[in-house]
């Protein structure tokens, strides 16, 4: 095959069993490869209603089509698997270069079933695979597991491991590559220290074939003089993903104090500049990254000095900044590093943070339901100790690691209204307050509540323009335009392709869909159109969207936290304002010909999007 390798590596870890087996082309041709193929073999091969955290559910690693070429940013692969968070379909999304390592270790991707007895990794050397005893590793976080397998195997290998926050089953515990990146969202590192799998090293010379070079590297060279060109990937470069803060605060979004309000009052200690001066050492890219909107960074002041690593992130920032109210920058800087070594996703670590926060000062968490904690917004040295005892499950630790859904049902006297998220997985940092159409992104998210599926905030929050859907146009963030539900179905779809190719959306957002399908039929060496490349992110879309809906799955699932819903924000340029999603439904089910009293792909699409075979399993006797 083109672009792919052809094979995947299958793991019985129960029976301690490593096979190979080829990808079968059509399916490659369906559905490209990453979260595409991921999830064909999570639908096909997990069964409706298994335990997350059971030995039937499967963990499955798959890295992208361009994974590992010459396109730039092409170093992505993702985690497919049913979430402990959740309980539906998810896929976590990761850079750096262990993807790429691990195409070249010879396998597309690896299926994990069943779980082991005692603790293992997996170690893939140029197309050897051997499980290896890892009871040595096992209590060991990120950074002192990699370093170890390092010194044991070879500096070469590269390494993607959970730290102690999936050992101890946090519903959103991350698996970390690279050290520091991270395939963070809905728990992915909890069902990977169910299977009792601490890490999974790789290393190969496997070169991958492309069809035609020369055109393919026509097309990427396109892509960089374009990257070069855009004002995105300067912004990024200069500021990191932080330069974003600014831009939400100013528009009456940033999520404040747990969603209370969406201004803050210290954003300029905490946006991208701030972090340029207090924190930052260097930018750090991924893979091919042109952008380097990473940040090499050391804390340098106050009680957490010298400690370095990687960040934050803008939405690390958010969460445990505005969200948690805290303005010392070194507490934020510090709880990523935490978060980054115990493999710890922060959007959801944060917000759940803040979300006790919340519950404290309402008297909703005693201090007694903490363990004598004073929980409080503002109390940046409680933050950090919360993080400790979540990754633990030490104390009050032990709810936090739940989510702030299952938190809300256990304590009960309203406070799911407050709780911030959607089918379970916690918000990122964007009022849809203050950008309507992004609440109908969170609301239809295949994973939950997700900034990245649409990815709508970027045009409506930060005014960047459309370049891979032809028609797309956000007028006024602040009204709720029908038709403009339609943005959202296309940028799900066209955003799909991105994580099945295996690229950054940041530099996949400086393209149009003409120029993805060029490169496409580049390195496949078959015809691969416009029209292609927007059925294709369909029918990963539809399938994903199968798999939650035989899950039990409805419409009533499709919303948003009733305080989005009802409570109307109390300041800045979008006071007064609330989420109607029941504006936007309807057209939304509309433009992707789905059932509007159920939620369900019509049978109709499925056959048109050659995904017969999931109709019964969706409509019963109905299809």
């Amino acid at each position: 095959m083109f672009g792919l390798i052809g094979k995947i590596l299958r793991v019985n870890l129960t029976e301690g069993k490593v096979s190979e087996e080829a990808i079968p082309e059509e399916m490659a041709r369906k559905f490209l490869g990453g979260r595409g193929l991921g999830s064909k073999y999570l639908f096909d091969e997990v069964k409706p209603g298994v335990d997350p955290l059971g030995p039937e559910n499967k963990l499955i690693f798959m890295a992208g089509l361009l994974t590992g070429t010459p396109s730039p940013s092409a170093g992505r692969y993702s985690v497919v698997t049913k979430s402990p968070l959740t309980n539906i379909w998810t896929q976590s999304n990761s850079g750096g270069r262990w993807g790429v390592d691990l195409k070249h270790s010879g396998f597309d991707g690896i299926i994990f079933e069943g779980a082991s007895e005692k603790p293992v990794y997996l170690v893939i050397n140029d197309g050897k695979a051997e499980l290896e005893d890892a009871s040595d590793l096992w209590g060991k976080n990120v950074s002192e597991t990699t370093e170890l397998l390092k010194e044991r195997l070879d500096q070469k290998f590269n390494v993607a491991s959970i730290g102690i926050a999936g050992e101890n089953l946090v519903k959103y515990a991350a698996i970390m590559n690279d050290v520091h990146r991270a395939a963070g969202r809905c728990g992915v590192g909890a069902v990977m220290g169910a299977k009792k799998l601490k890490a999974i090293a790789v290393r190969g010379s496997k070169k991958i074939q492309i069809a035609d070079q020369k055109a393919f590297t026509e097309v990427t060279k396109k892509q960089f003089e374009l990257l070069d060109e855009s004002i995105l990937a300067a912004g990024l470069r200069g500021y990191g993903t932080n330069l974003v803060l600014d831009m939400v605060n100013v528009c009456g979004g940033l999520p404040t104090r747990n969603w209370q309000t969406g201004t803050c009052s210290f954003a300029e200690d905490v946006n991208g500049e701030a972090l340029s001066e207090k924190v930052l050492i260097k930018p750090t890219g991924c893979f091919a990254c042109p952008i380097e909107c990473g940040r090499s960074s050391e804390i340098r002041e106050g009680p957490y000095a010298g400690h370095k690593g990687e960040g934050p992130e803008y939405e690390t920032v958010g969460v445990f900044g505005p969200m948690c109210d805290v303005s010392d920058f070194g507490a934020i800087t510090m709880a990523g590093y935490l978060c980054n070594d115990y493999g710890l996703d922060t959007i959801s670590c944060g917000s759940t943070i803040a979300f006790a926060m919340e519950c404290s000062e309402k008297g909703i968490l005693t201090k007694e339901d903490a363990g004598d904690m004073e929980i409080a917004f503002g109390d940046a040295e409680t933050m950090l100790k919360l993080v400790h005892a979540i990754a633990k499950r030490e104390g009050v630790g032990d709810l936090l690691a739940e989510g702030t859904r299952i938190m809300a049902k256990k304590l009960g006297k309203d406070s799911e209204k407050f709780a911030m998220n959607v089918k379970g997985l916690e918000l990122a940092c964007y009022d849809s307050r203050a950008a309507k159409i992004t609440g109908l992104a969170f609301a239809t998210a295949n994973r939950g509540g997700d900034h990245v599926t649409a990815y709508v905030q970027g045009p409506t929050f930060l005014a960047s323009p459309f370049l891979v859907v032809d028609e797309s146009e956000i007028e006024d963030p602040l009204k709720e335009n029908p038709g403009e539900a339609k943005v959202v179905k296309e940028m799900e779809d066209a955003l799909t392709v991105f994580d099945a190719a295996g690229c950054c959306k940041f530099m996949g957002l400086t393209l149009d869909a003409k120029e993805w399908s060029d490169i496409i039929k580049a390195l496949t060496g078959r015809e691969f159109g416009v029209e292609e490349f927007r059925k294709t992110g369909e029918r990963i879309y539809n399938l994903e969207r199968a798999f939650n809906m035989r899950e039990g799955q409805t419409r009533a699932d499709d919303t948003l936290p009733k305080r989005l819903l009802e409570d109307p924000l109390p300041e800045g340029p979008a006071a007064g304002h609330v989420n109607n999603l029941d504006i936007f439904l309807d057209p939304y089910y509309e433009f992707r010909n789905w059932d509007k009293a159920t939620g369900k792909p019509k049978p109709e699409k499925l056959r048109e999007l050659g995904l017969e075979e999931v109709i019964s399993q969706v409509w019963g006797g109905q299809g």
